[in-house]
């Protein structure tokens, strides 16, 4: 069965675990940085001697906090939602169908959370990354146009002294 490992320096690696003589052992199937991509799936699943569960693989990766990025169809599904936040349009025609489609699917209940923060689905890391920036630039502003916070002074502690240390000062 593979499993995940988290590296140092944020590298995660799909490793396999086996049996040798000398005891347990494991193997690195596939070593990557950032989200876990299909083509890393993929590619694990071709080096691997035991069974591969890829869903294991993806839920695992989200409850280590690893970006898991779908399939095709997710990828096309998260930019085609982004564009109509942004006030897109398309062919009526063309919503009934998908509206019809998409009520066959599965599905599971939103949170409060997830539809706050839906305009970000489909923005790249680029886009992310400079949001980030334009939020720190502000909190950094807030905190130059403050006036100072005054620090508190630190507690005052009794001094210790023995009684023959008072009677030699």
């Amino acid at each position: 069965m593979a499993y995940l490992y988290r590296r140092q320096g944020g590298r995660v690696e799909i490793r396999e675990a086996h049996s040798t003589p000398r005891g347990p052992r494991s193997r690195t199937l596939v070593s990557f940085r950032g989200a876990l991509l299909p083509e890393h799936l993929d590619r694990a699943e071709a080096a691997a001697r035991r069974p591969f569960d890829r869903d294991a693989l993806r839920r695992r990766a989200r409850k280590l906090g690893v970006a898991v990025h779908g399939e095709r169809a997710d990828a096309a599904a998260r930019e085609l939602l982004a564009r109509l936040r942004r006030g897109a349009f398309i062919d009526s025609r063309l919503a009934t169908l998908l509206r019809e489609q998409m009520a066959t699917l599965p599905g599971e209940p939103v949170s409060e959370d997830l539809a706050e923060a839906a305009e970000w689905i489909g923005t790249s890391e680029l886009e992310r990354g400079r949001a980030l920036c334009d939020v720190l630039r502000l909190y950094d502003a807030i905190a130059r146009s403050r006036d100072p916070v005054r620090e508190t002074p630190p507690a005052r502690l009794p001094r210790f002294a023995s009684r023959a240390g008072r009677a030699a000062s």
